[in-house]
Formats: structure tokens, C-alpha cells, sequence
């Protein structure tokens, strides 16, 4: 069997440097291929590495540790029967105990900053224990998709209030776009797209932000770069890859949405 391997990220060098130290202490045969420093590269090295294990600091400049987590749930690729399952996640942490719960009731593992060796000891051990106990490749992945979606819907993070109107600003003039004609938001770089009907806006907020401020019983996030209004969406088709591809009321473009969100659409 070969040696397990891992990949860390976060985003301080010194903590960084001591997790791979304590990491080599309680566990010398796992290699750890990568160490990275923000979740957008974690989630580009993990997908080309396929390490076994990823160590994702949940907060890091630009793309979570969640956010990382997320794009990797989206873009692993679906594997055969020999293929390289999903990687399991352990997240690194600050967060007080209301959002430990969540992870907790996930199944999902964490380590508390800064990381005691007794306790990356015991998280060892259980990784080891899920490694042999790993099931085959397809059912692994869902699983893992399964854990994360429950996370990310868990309400670990506090409310905010709703938004009823889009603002935006174009030069010296601000367009008010109410949040209803609204067909679906898409993550463009530093900007966000608002899709209506007949006219496309920009506003410089990131999808992080905007999703709290959204209804979630009708805007449906289908992808980690897509949120749509669900009365917009006229038709749902699964592919074999077990994404779903959207068709729209009112707009002659598709929507996927990924593996993660696939759930959101089932027959009644």
C-alpha cells in the first residue's frame, strides 16, 4: 500500500510549519505534497495532487477553508471503480463551540488553533481508521458531498437582514434592480452578475456576501459561483456525471448546478 499523502493550507507560514512538524512527530509515513497558503490554490493543487487528506484552515485570505472544501466537492472528478476517492477533510479552526457543534454533527474532523499534539494524535487515528475503512470511490465521494452540504446549511453563521433591492452603480449612476426580477447571480471575478430578464448589472460584492442576504426558500445557491431564483428554473436534467443541467423562464442560456447541490432537485 502506499504511503498516505496530504496537502495543508494555511494561510500563517509559522502555524503551517508546525502542523507539518507535529504532523511528522505522530504520523512519519503520511507525506504531505503541498502546503499552501489561501483555499482557491488548495482547492487547484488538491485537484491536481488527489492527495488523501486535506488540512483546510477554515479562514484564509480570498476562498475559505469551506469555500476550498466546497470546490472540491464540485470538481473531483467522478471516479471508477479504481479511481481516487474523495480526499478526507480535516478543518482547522478558531471557531467558538456553537460552530464546532456543526462539524461535530457532521462527522466532519477539526482541529482547534493553536493544535495540541494529543489532539492531532487522536484526529490521526481516526484518519487512519476512515482510510482502511474507506468505501468504494462513487459511494465515498457522495458521502463526503452528503457531509458537506449538511455543513454548509447547518446555520452555524449568524443572520443578517434580507435584501429586498440590488444597487447597482454605473459611473455616476446607481440602477435600483428589486431583488424579484432577479433570475440568477453569477460570481465574475471580483463582481457579481445580475441576471434579469432583459439586462445584465455588476455590483462589486462577492457571492459570500450576497447569499445571507437572500431568502434561501427562493434563491437556491446550484453551484459554488451560481445562485438562482427556484421560480426561474423551468426544467432540471441529471447528466450521468451527476451534475444537473437548468433550463430558465426567461433567458435562452443553462445553469449547471453541481454534484453538491444535485439534491435541491427531486420529483415530488
Amino acid at each position: 500500500m502506499n504511503a498516505p499523502t496530504a496537502l495543508i493550507a494555511e494561510d500563517e507560514p509559522l502555524l503551517a510549519e508546525g502542523l507539518r512538524h507535529d504532523l511528522a512527530a505522530v504520523w512519519p509515513e503520511l507525506q504531505v505534497v503541498a502546503s499552501v497558503g489561501d483555499g482557491g490554490t488548495a482547492a487547484e493543487r488538491a485537484l491536481a495532487l488527489m492527495p488523501d487528506i486535506c488540512f483546510l484552515d477554515i479562514r484564509m485570505p480570498g476562498t475559505s477553508g469551506l469555500e476550498a472544501a466546497q470546490a472540491l466537492a464540485e470538481d473531483w472528478p467522478e471516479p471508477g471503480p479504481t479511481g481516487k476517492p474523495f480526499p478526507l477533510i480535516v478543518f482547522v479552526t478558531a471557531f467558538d463551540q456553537y460552530a464546532l457543534q456543526a462539524f461535530e454533527a457532521q462527522a466532519v474532523d477539526y482541529l482547534v488553533k493553536p493544535v495540541d499534539r494529543t489532539r492531532l494524535a487522536a484526529c490521526v487515528t481516526r484518519l487512519k481508521a476512515r482510510l482502511a475503512a474507506r468505501g468504494a470511490p462513487p459511494e465515498a465521494l457522495r458521502h463526503s458531498v452528503d457531509q458537506l452540504r449538511a455543513l454548509l446549511g447547518s446555520g452555524a453563521l449568524p443572520s443578517v437582514p434580507r435584501l429586498d433591492v440590488i444597487q447597482a452603480q454605473v459611473g455616476a449612476l446607481v440602477h435600483l434592480v428589486p431583488v424579484d426580477e432577479v433570475i440568477y447571480f453569477e460570481a465574475a471575478d471580483k463582481y457579481v452578475r445580475v441576471i434579469t430578464a432583459d439586462k445584465e448589472h455588476l455590483i462589486r460584492l462577492s457571492l459570500k456576501e450576497l447569499l445571507p442576504q437572500l431568502d434561501a426558500q427562493r434563491f437556491w445557491q446550484v453551484h459554488r459561483g451560481t445562485i438562482v431564483q427556484a421560480r426561474c428554473i423551468a426544467q432540471a436534467r441529471r447528466e450521468e456525471s451527476g451534475k444537473v443541467t437548468l433550463t430558465l423562464r426567461g433567458r435562452r442560456e443553462t445553469l449547471t448546478a453541481s454534484r453538491l447541490y444535485a439534491h435541491l432537485f427531486k420529483g415530488m
